[in-house]
């Protein structure tokens, strides 16, 4: 068998489901399936909730202490490609998102619709946005810094926009002024203060900042669920309001594909830099989505919401693996 043929075996196998399967994914939904089966309840609902925000906080404090500054402002210069990207993500999406709100409540329940909207508003990811981009052969650098300044912006963009846009289609979001200075910004600017001295230590050990990413998102969908069980706040999703989830999500996701991908060339970038706005601007951070949400919305709401970012999830990365390799082949 040729060297670059894929095995068709056991080992083939298992690797062509990596390929497909996040496995955050899978720990999520096994967060979810506990929270469904075994909620938190009484003292033990009141300490998750203490350790969820302690988790929150480091975090955000993470985030800013591994940006390097520096090179935030060195990837400015290619001022088309960032501004695209920013386009795509803060006003793009949100405006599709807007458009979702239109569906009627029979084809779509307004808590999943609500969900949509807040996942519209998300930055993008930065880890699947490079890596993507390396293996379609774009742009790596501009990516990276697209993806930064999309996740250092949304700190401020998105608690902003839940506010004017949210209000206004789903009432009040639950979330509080003081909620997200304490546990998003003041720890994310405490982070960027100490990052001359910190930074560099931070960055050279990246499984600590994986790791509290992945613990922070399983506390926050574990919490989630078991406060929305606990409430009832997810008695009314059934089996064909999930079908109909995905397929809006892959017809949110499918329009943005298209839509960055002929923006770039309208707007004259180079191929590397198509494939970068390609791969940056069509997705959505569940890393910074799960902990958002449980800070914007009340208990009940953000668990109906979580639901929507990571169904996204889990397409954006399956579909885009896909037109990645596809792009590949192109220039070889």
């Amino acid at each position: 068998m040729p060297a670059d043929e894929p095995s068709t075996g056991d080992g083939g196998l298992v690797a062509r489901v990596r390929a497909w399967v996040d496995p955050l994914v899978v720990m999520i939904v096994a967060a979810l399936v506990l929270g469904l089966v075994l909620p938190a309840r009484g003292t033990a609902a009141d300490v998750l909730d203490v350790v969820r925000t302690g988790a929150i906080v480091l975090l955000f404090f993470l985030y800013g202490a591994r940006m390097a500054t520096g090179d935030v402002w060195a990837g400015l210069r290619n001022w088309r490609l960032q501004g695209s990207m920013l386009v795509a993500t803060y006003v793009v999406f949100p405006v599709l998102g807007l458009l979702v709100q239109l569906l009627p409540d029979e084809v779509l329940a307004p808590e999943l619709k609500t969900g949509l909207l807040f996942l519209s508003l998300l930055p993008s990811t930065v880890q699947s946005s490079v890596v993507f981009t390396s293996i379609a052969r774009g742009n790596v650098a501009g990516a990276i810094t697209g993806a930064t300044i999309s996740n250092v912006a949304g700190i401020v963009l998105t608690p902003l926009l839940v506010g004017l846009l949210m209000s206004r289609t789903s009432g009040p979001t639950g979330g509080s002024v003081q909620g997200i200075l304490w546990q998003l910004l003041v720890p994310f600017a405490a982070g960027q203060a100490v990052q001359p001295w910190i930074g560099r230590w931070v960055r050279a050990h990246a499984p600590l900042t994986r790791v509290t990413d992945r613990a922070t998102i399983l506390l926050v969908a574990y919490a989630s669920v078991s406060e929305a069980q606990v409430s009832g706040a997810w008695d009314h999703v059934t089996v064909g309001a999930l079908v109909l989830l995905v397929v809006v999500c892959a017809v949110m996701l499918a329009v943005m594909l298209t839509v960055t991908w002929t923006g770039g060339g309208r707007l004259g970038l180079v191929r590397p830099d198509r494939v970068a706005l390609l791969m940056c601007g069509s997705k959505k951070s569940l890393a910074t989505g799960l902990p958002m949400a449980s800070v914007l919305f009340s208990p009940a709401l953000a668990a109906s919401v979580a639901l929507p970012v990571i169904v996204f999830h889990q397409l954006q990365l399956a579909t885009c693996a896909v037109v990645a390799r596809r792009l590949a082949q192109e220039v070889k």
